[in-house]
């Protein structure tokens, strides 16, 4: 039998070390493990189908980070019916866990955005202009991240919110050209957050052409080699990191206990923790960089 483990995307390095706890549990756990993904996070489509065909296929389960909170809830729901059991990973689905899916294995992203809002009005001393660039529309991981950051900046009535209606794309090349779009915007800005590792790569890319790394403080999420160093070289000042090995590998092993009858948690929340150039190098987040 075989496990399916479908991620969002297969071209950020957050889903590279995702691949790798996902094989690291597989081992570990004795199991056939295939990992197929689209090569775009907004390839809704290629995902459903991938869904569609691993059921057909008739695999023992599917472990699955939907890239559309809603758009693929039709296809899980398909699986339960044909009794293939479905851990949601990464990201949330629409759907009734327990019912339509086994357990949703993630990082609090809510409380990932928060972390990013109280960084960000810790550093502006709790007055300036924000500019929040959005990820894309349908991923609830990143929603969630973004509301957590409103959430606290909305507490500070100094804190002034300049731009948050903006979505980078599901790639680095679209983070940077909304990037450049946004130039005159971002040039006003104090402080500037995005809630994912292309889109904050892409707006690292567009602060370093127009030397204003310095100047605006930029926090981001995930840790991937580039941004790391970014952080290092203080033209990131924050980033909220996820555990994406340990997701992986909670989100298999969840399933294989499942499938051996035990009980499982409804929810596992996998950890989030603030990075800045003074902890990068403790040893607790060794684990966590993309390097």
């Amino acid at each position: 039998s075989t496990i399916a483990v479908i991620p969002k995307g297969t071209t950020h390095i957050f889903w590279r070390q995702v691949e790798s706890g996902a094989r690291q549990a597989a081992r570990d756990l004795n199991v056939r493990m295939e990992w197929k993904g689209p090569l775009k996070e907004n390839d809704r489509a290629m995902q459903i189908a991938l869904v569609e065909q691993f059921v057909s296929e008739g695999v023992s389960g599917i472990v699955l980070a939907p890239l559309d909170d809603s758009a693929l809830l039709r296809p899980v729901r398909a699986a339960a019916a044909r009794g293939i059991p479905v851990v949601i990973f990464d990201s949330d689905l629409k759907g009734e866990v327990g019912k339509d899916f086994v357990s949703f294995v993630a990082t609090d992203n809510l409380r990932g955005g928060e972390l990013a809002g109280e960084e960000m009005v810790r550093r502006l001393n709790g007055k300036g202009k924000v500019v929040l660039l959005r990820y894309q529309v349908g991923s609830a991981s990143t929603a969630n991240r973004e509301q957590g950051f409103l959430n606290v900046i909305e507490r500070h009535p100094e804190v002034e919110l300049i731009s948050s209606n903006q979505y980078a794309g599901a790639t680095a090349g679209e983070a940077i050209q909304k990037s450049e779009e946004m130039l005159d915007v971002i040039r006003q800005a104090d402080g500037v957050f995005c809630p994912n590792e292309s889109s904050t790569y892409g707006m690292m890319v567009t602060l370093r052409k127009h030397a204003l790394a310095d100047r605006v403080q930029f926090i981001g999420f995930d840790a991937s080699p580039d941004l790391v160093r970014a952080l290092r070289q203080g033209e990131i000042r924050a980033l909220v990191v996820q555990n994406p090995k340990g997701m992986a590998y909670a989100a298999l092993e969840t399933l294989v206990r499942h499938q051996r009858g035990e009980e499982t948690p409804a929810r596992i929340d996998t950890g989030v923790h603030l990075l800045t150039a003074e902890n990068v190098d403790d040893p607790e987040f060794s684990d966590l960089l993309g390097e």
